[in-house]
């Protein structure tokens, strides 16, 4: 067998073999996920329920004219996003009521997050 096609055979082979052992991993434990949008300082939805002591995703669109800075220093989670951006944020939530905040917007951003 020719040196080029071995190589090849190879490479495919430990392609596929790592492209198999990683779709296993990543379908066996899906993660939920949320997308909350802020718009001029304001969370919509307002309110949003979540499995407690699951990792959980928040997926943050920021709508506004200005900068979002998601934050609950409690649990020590804080993400900035950029006007027109979107980004995200993993975490997991004792049981309970949590309060986020726009610290850039603070008398209106408030998200309620109910961790059951």
């Amino acid at each position: 067998m020719p040196a080029a096609l071995a190589h090849l055979l190879f490479v495919a082979t430990l392609w596929l073999g790592l492209g198999w052992a990683t779709h296993g991993h990543a379908q066996s434990s899906p993660l939920p996920a949320w997308t909350i949008t802020v718009r001029d300082g304001v969370f919509a939805p307002k309110r949003v329920e979540v499995p407690a002591g699951q990792r959980i995703k928040f997926i943050l669109k920021n709508e506004g004219p200005g900068p979002l800075e998601f934050e609950n220093a409690d649990l020590h989670v804080e993400k900035i996003v950029a006007a027109g951006a979107e980004s995200f944020v993993v975490f997991k939530l004792p049981p309970g009521e949590h309060m986020f905040v726009d610290e850039f917007n603070i008398a209106t951003g408030e998200l309620l997050v109910i961790a059951k």
